[in-house]
C-alpha cells in the first residue's frame, strides 16, 4: 500500500520542549516539498557535542543524535539515540539556542543533501515509494539509505539495538566504494551553508540568515525555473583580466588546459557537445559510460575534458591526440594510451529545473551534491575569496592560472565579465593563413605557420610560429595545410616587412591557405607594433569557429585601484561588525563593572575606569575601558594574526608605571571560550598549558586581566596550509616538541632596536623614543630590505609600538627554530660587516651605544614579540602598527595609539598584513649558503 502523502505536522513533543519567544528555532508548519527526500546533519554543542542526523519522511525530520558523529569506516558502529521529530524548516537552522533552553548551545548545518532508501534499489525519483520503504524500515528497526551530500556519500544503515534503550540505534557505513577507514570526516568542521564553525559561533559570529540558503534540491536554488531540458546551450565564456585578485564576492577555480564540453544526461541517453555545439559523444566513450552511472537522470553539466602529461598536469598538447578522431578503432586505441578525465564545474539543469538563472554558488552546491565522482569524472574544486593564493597554487602546480567567477552570477551563455580568467602565460587562438617552406631538417615539411586574428571584421596578420612541433606533428599538419592551399593571401592586413625577421627574404617560399584552421599559440608578449614575440605552437582547436577568433579583450580585475593603499589581497574594513558594535554599546555604559555579553558568552568586567596609562602631554589618562574598546574595535584585524599561536601575557593590573608580571600559564579554571594547547616546557621539564587567543571573548577577557601587551609565538598549532607533514603533538618531552608544528615558525623575524639616546634618559634606563634614533632604525630596515629583496624574500615591516621596528619574512614551515635563527644570524652578520658603524649584534648593552641592535635571537622557540596591533606600555599608549615600506621615514611611532590605530587601518583600506602568509618563501637556498 503506497504511503500517504503527509501534510505539515504539529509535532507536539517538539513544541512542548521549546519556548519560541526565547529560541529562534522554527515552529512546526511547513508541508513537505516535491522531489528527492532531503537529509541534514546539524553539529550541536549542547550539554555535550553531538551530530543530529535527520531524515525527511512522514511530514517531518526523523532525528537521531550521534554523539561521536558519522564515520566512513564500516567497522565503526556509532550510537544514535532517536529523539523527537523536528519540523522540515529545522533543516536550515543555524545559530545559538539560548542557555537555559532545551538544547542550549551553538548549532550549524554540518552536512546536507538528498537520500534514497537503497535496500531494494534507488528511488530518488519516486518519492512515494521512497517514503513507503522508509516507514517500513522504521517499523522493522532497520533503515538503509544512500546519501548524496556535501560531506557524506554512499550507503549507510541505522539499526535498532535489541538490548539497548527503546530509542537506541547504531549508525554504520556500508562497505562500498565510498568507504574509507583512513578518512576522518569529522575534521571537516565548517557549516555547508554559512561556512562558520561551532568555534565561530562560540566566539560570537552568527550566520546571516538573509544570505545563507539551504540548497539540496534543484527547486531550492534561487530563481530555479521548472522547464523541459534544453536541447542545446551556448557555453559561457570568460574575459581575460590583467592580474590575480582576491574578493569575497568571487569564487576561484584552477584553469584546466583541455577542451570544453557540455554533458547532457537525459534518462538513459548521454550526449557530449563541444564549445561549438558539435557532438563529440563518440570521441570520449569512457566519460559517456561513467556519466550514465549518475543517480540524477536529467542533468546538463559544464566542464573540461583533459589529458595529463608526464607530471600529472592537464596539457592541451597531450589531449590534442584525442581531438578529431573518427574511427572506432583509433578511439579505442587512444582510450588506452591517452586516457581523458572530465572535471565538472557548473550545473545548468537538473531534475526538471533550469538553473541558468540561479546564482553560481547555488549551482555549485547542487553540483557537489548531485555529481557522483568516478574514475574519470571529478568535481573541479573552487576556492573562496583568496584568488591570489589560488592563482599562486595553480601556477606552482603547473596549471595555466585560475578562473574567477562571480559568486552570485547567472549563467549567461556568452562571453561575460562575470567570468574572468587569470593566466600565468600568454596564449590565445589564431587563424592559420599560410606557411613557409622548410629548410635543413624541415626541408620535407614546413618552416613556420603564418597566423592572425580578426579585428573589426578584417583578418590581421599577427606573426610566424616556428616552434612547438615534433616530426609527427609537422607531417600531419602539412597534410592538412596542402589540402587548404590557395593562391591569394587570406590576410586583409599584412604590412610589408612584418614577417618574423623583417622583410621576407627572396628565397623564402610562402604558401597561403584558406582561413579554416584554428591554432592555440603560447607567446611571451605582444610587441608594440602588434606582433607576437616568441610564439610557440600548442595545437589545433576544432572546438572554436574561425569567425570567433579575435584578439582577447583584457580588463582590469574588480575593484582594481592603482593607489598604493589598495594593494592586492588586502582585507576590507570591518567597521560596522554587529557583534563588535554590540560590545561597544555595552562598554559605553557609565558603570565600573558589568557582565559583558559577547554572543553566547558572558565576561565579568571590573575596575573599568582604572587608569592604565596616566595623562601624557595634555591628553587624559587612558583606562581599562579604553583598552577594551580598542580590543573590540581592532579585533577583526588583530585576531587573524593571533589565531592558533600560543601567547605570553604581560599584565599591568595597576597601570604601566606600577609593577607588572609575565604569565605563560593560568593554573585557575579558564572560561570555556579560551583555547589552550599543551606544550612541553624545557624550563620546567613538564607539560604546560599555553593560552591561545582565537576569538573575541578571549581577547576581551585578556583586557579584563590588564594584559596590555599581546606577545605571540611565530609558530602555530594549525597544520594549514603547509604543515601537514609535521607532528601534531607538542607534549611529552623535548623530542616530541622538536618534531611538532610549534617548532617550525611561519616567519623569520628581525627586531631592530635603536641604542641611540636622546639625552633625557635616567641613568641606566633604556633609550627613549627620539627622531634621530628612529630615522637611523629606518635606514637599517631599508638596508635589510635591500638584502632580502636580493634573495627574493618578501618582507613586511611594522613599528614595535615603542622605539624600533620589526621586520617579518614569511617562510614555509620546512625548518625549525634553530635553522631559522641561523639564517637570521647570517643575514645580520652580513649587514654588520657592511655597516659596522651603525649596526651591532653585541649582547653587552654598553657596546650597543650609538648603534642599532640587530636581534636575531628572537628566532628561538618559546620567544615572543608584540603582535601586530598590540598595545604597548609606553606613555603615549602606542600600538605596534604595520606600515608600507614607502612611508617608513614619514611616520613616527608615537603617532599610532589605541585611540587612533583603527582609523589608521581603515584609512589604509584594511589590514596591510591581511594576506602576509600567502607570500611564504622556501629558505633552502639561504640555509645552504649559511652552511657554506
Amino acid at each position: 500500500m503506497p504511503a500517504k502523502r503527509n501534510a505539515a505536522r504539529d509535532l507536539p513533543e517538539y513544541r512542548k520542549k521549546r519556548d519560541f519567544t526565547k529560541t529562534a528555532e522554527p515552529p512546526p508548519g511547513v508541508a513537505p516539498s516535491e522531489g528527492r527526500l532531503m537529509y541534514v546533519i546539524q553539529k550541536h554543542d549542547a550539554t555535550r557535542l553531538h551530530y543530529d542526523f535527520r531524515l525527511e519522511f512522514d511530514g517531518a525530520l526523523k532525528s537521531w543524535p550521534i554523539p561521536k558523529g558519522p564515520s566512513f569506516d564500516p567497522k565503526e558502529k556509532r550510537l544514535a539515540v532517536m529523539t523527537e521529530d523536528h519540523p522540515l524548516d529545522y533543516a536550515s537552522f543555524e545559530g545559538v539556542i539560548p542557555k537555559g533552553e532545551y538544547g542550549g548551545g551553538p548549532v550549524i548545518v554540518w552536512d546536507a543533501g538528498t537520500y534514497s532508501p537503497d535496500e531494494h534499489g534507488l528511488f530518488f525519483d519516486d518519492r512515494e515509494e521512497a517514503e513507503r520503504q522508509m516507514l517500513d524500515g522504521l517499523a522493522k528497526g532497520k533503515i538503509s539509505v544512500f546519501l548524496q551530500g556535501q560531506k557524506l556519500r554512499g550507503s549507510f544503515t541505522l539499526v535498532k539495538i535489541g538490548k539497548g534503550g527503546p530509542k537506541d540505534w547504531l549508525f554504520i557505513k556500508h562497505k562500498d566504494r565510498f568507504a574509507n577507514p583512513d578518512y576522518d570526516v569529522i575534521e571537516e568542521d565548517a557549516s555547508v551553508i554559512s561556512g562558520l564553525t561551532i568555534a565561530d559561533l562560540k566566539a560570537g559570529r552568527l550566520p546571516d540568515r538573509s544570505r545563507n540558503r539551504l540548497v539540496v534540491r534543484p527547486q531550492d536554488a534561487l530563481s530555479a525555473k521548472k522547464s523541459a531540458m534544453p536541447k542545446n546551450i551556448e557555453p559561457m565564456q570568460a574575459i581575460l583580466t590583467e592580474h590575480p585578485f582576491s574578493d569575497a564576492d568571487w569564487l576561484f577555480e584552477p584553469k584546466m588546459d583541455g577542451v570544453r564540453a557540455l554533458v547532457f544526461i537525459d534518462g538513459d541517453k548521454v550526449r557530449l557537445c563541444s564549445r561549438r555545439g558539435l557532438d563529440t559523444t563518440k570521441s570520449y566513450p569512457g566519460i559517456v559510460e561513467e556519466m550514465a552511472e549518475q543517480t540524477e537522470r536529467h542533468m546538463i553539466i559544464d566542464g573540461e575534458i583533459v589529458a595529463l602529461n608526464e607530471n600529472g598536469v592537464p596539457s592541451f598538447q597531450v589531449i590534442q591526440q584525442r581531438i578529431g578522431l573518427q574511427r572506432p578503432s583509433d578511439i579505442a586505441k587512444m582510450e588506452a594510451e591517452v586516457p581523458v578525465y572530465f572535471f565538472a564545474f557548473d550545473l545548468l539543469y537538473a531534475g526538471g529545473y533550469d538553473l541558468r538563472g540561479s546564482p553560481l554558488s547555488n549551482r555549485k552546491t547542487l553540483l557537489k551534491q548531485l555529481l557522483i565522482p568516478t574514475d574519470h569524472i571529478s568535481l573541479l574544486e573552487h576556492f573562496e575569496m583568496d584568488g591570489e593564493a589560488a592563482y599562486a597554487g595553480a601556477v606552482r602546480a603547473g596549471l595555466e592560472g585560475v578562473m574567477a567567477k562571480k559568486r552570485d552570477g547567472i549563467y549567461e551563455g556568452r562571453r561575460s565579465r562575470s567570468w574572468l580568467k587569470v593566466k600565468s602565460t600568454d596564449s590565445d587562438e589564431f587563424i592559420v593563413g599560410g606557411y613557409t617552406g622548410g629548410g635543413g631538417t624541415r626541408s620535407n615539411t614546413f618552416g613556420a605557420l603564418l597566423v592572425g586574428q580578426y579585428r573589426d571584421g578584417k583578418l590581421v596578420y599577427s606573426g610566424n610560429v616556428g616552434t612547438g612541433f615534433n616530426e609527427k606533428l609537422l607531417a600531419s599538419l602539412l597534410k592538412q595545410l596542402r589540402g587548404l592551399e590557395t593562391k591569394k593571401s587570406p590576410f586583409d592586413v599584412m604590412e610589408p616587412g612584418s614577417m618574423r625577421f623583417g622583410r621576407p627574404k627572396a628565397d623564402v617560399e610562402i604558401h597561403w591557405v584558406k582561413p579554416e584552421l584554428v591554432a592555440e599559440v603560447r607567446f611571451a608578449e605582444w610587441t608594440n607594433d602588434g606582433h607576437l614575440r616568441a610564439p610557440s605552437f600548442l595545437g589545433l582547436r576544432t572546438d572554436k569557429a574561425p569567425a570567433d577568433v579575435r584578439r582577447e579583450e583584457v580588463v582590469p580585475p574588480p575593484g582594481d585601484n592603482p593607489q598604493p593603499q589598495a594593494k592586492k589581497g588586502r582585507s576590507r574594513s570591518r567597521a560596522g561588525d554587529p557583534l563588535v558594535d554590540e560590545v561597544l554599546g555595552q562598554l559605553a555604559k557609565p558603570v565600573e563593572k558589568m557582565n559583558l555579553v559577547v554572543g553566547a558568552e558572558k565576561i565579568p568586567l571590573s575596575n573599568l575606569d582604572k587608569p592604565l596609562w596616566p595623562a601624557w602631554e595634555g591628553e587624559r589618562a587612558l583606562t581599562k575601558r579604553d583598552l577594551l574598546v580598542y580590543f573590540a574595535r581592532v579585533s577583526p584585524y588583530l585576531l587573524p594574526h593571533m589565531r592558533d599561536r600560543p601567547i605570553t601575557l604581560t599584565r599591568y593590573p595597576n597601570g604601566i608605571h606600577e609593577s607588572h608580571f609575565y604569565q605563560k600559564h593560568i593554573e585557575s579554571k579558564l572560561p570555556r571560550f579560551v583555547d589552550v594547547t599543551t606544550v612541553w616546557s624545557g624550563q620546567f621539564e613538564k607539560d604546560q598549558e599555553y593560552l591561545i587567543c582565537n576569538n573575541l571573548p578571549t581577547l576581551l577577557w585578556l583586557g579584563q586581566l590588564a594584559d596590555i601587551e599581546l606577545h605571540t609565538w611565530y609558530s602555530r598549532v594549525s597544520p594549514e596550509p603547509d604543515a601537514h607533514h609535521l607532528e601534531e603533538y607538542t607534549s611529552g618531552g623535548e623530542e616530541s616538541f622538536d618534531a611538532s608544528r610549534l617548532n617550525f615558525p611561519d616567519y623569520i623575524v628581525f627586531d631592530l632596536d635603536p641604542y641611540i639616546y636622546s639625552g633625557q634618559e635616567k641613568k641606566g634606563a633604556e633609550p627613549e623614543l627620539n627622531r634621530k634614533a628612529f630615522l637611523k632604525t629606518c635606514d637599517v630596515a631599508y638596508w635589510l630590505k635591500d638584502l632580502l629583496d636580493g634573495m627574493s624574500l618578501s618582507s613586511f615591516v611594522k613599528t614595535t609600538g615603542k622605539t624600533g621596528l620589526h621586520v617579518y619574512v614569511p617562510i614555509l614551515r620546512q625548518f625549525d627554530y634553530d635553522a631559522v635563527r641561523s639564517a637570521a644570524e647570517t643575514i645580520g652578520r652580513f649587514l654588520v660587516r657592511a655597516h659596522p658603524r651603525d649596526i651591532t649584534m653585541e649582547w653587552s648593552v654598553p657596546k650597543r651605544t650609538g648603534k642599532i641592535f640587530f636581534d636575531h635571537g628572537q628566532n628561538t622557540k618559546g620567544k615572543t614579540l608584540a603582535s601586530i596591533y598590540s598595545p604597548r606600555p609606553v606613555p603615549w599608549a602606542g600600538v605596534s602598527i604595520p606600515v608600507r615600506w614607502d612611508e617608513l621615514r614619514d611616520i613616527y611611532p608615537a603617532q599610532f595609539t589605541i585611540l587612533n590605530a583603527v582609523e589608521r587601518v581603515e584609512q589604509m583600506a584594511g589590514d596591510l598584513w591581511a594576506n602576509v602568509m600567502d607570500e611564504k618563501h622556501d629558505l633552502s637556498a639561504l640555509l645552504e649558503a649559511a652552511e657554506d
